[in-house]
């Protein structure tokens, strides 16, 4: 487990939903949330942005991933970064926790942390081991 990465992700619990954010202070979306929380645990890629709320492409999408230096896996710990199918043509990142995940919740205009299991289907999982992304 990362327990930097969940902790950076907890932090943000709270911090308004922005698209595009990128700074708790100012707000985030679902993208700056695993940036910061990849942050917090030593990653130091380059934040894609100018995404749409909805739409993207799975396959392009993980392999964006990829290319930032995260490793998928199978298994599911904490600290992990999970991209999930949340709607009819919306992809959705969320950072697991001991109990649950944490994300930039739209709806709710703020980060949240989810008690339980992905309530989305599951499209990947990918684990930061430590090296520069």
């Amino acid at each position: 487990m990362n327990s930097r990465i969940v902790a950076a992700a907890r932090g943000a619990v709270g911090a308004r939903f922005r698209l595009h954010g990128r700074d708790p202070a100012t707000g985030l979306d679902c993208v700056g949330l695993a940036a910061w929380a990849l942050a917090g645990g030593g990653w130091r890629g380059v934040v894609p942005s100018g995404h749409a709320l909805r739409g993207g492409n799975r396959e392009a999408v993980a392999a964006l991933i990829a290319d930032l230096g995260l490793v998928s896996i199978a298994d599911a710990q904490p600290g992990d970064l999970v991209l999930a199918a949340s709607g009819p043509g919306q992809l959705h990142l969320a950072i697991l926790t001991p109990d649950g995940l944490v994300h930039a919740d739209a709806g709710l205009r703020r980060v949240v942390e989810r008690p339980g299991a992905m309530p989305w289907p599951i499209v990947g999982r990918w684990r930061f081991f430590g090296s520069a992304g």
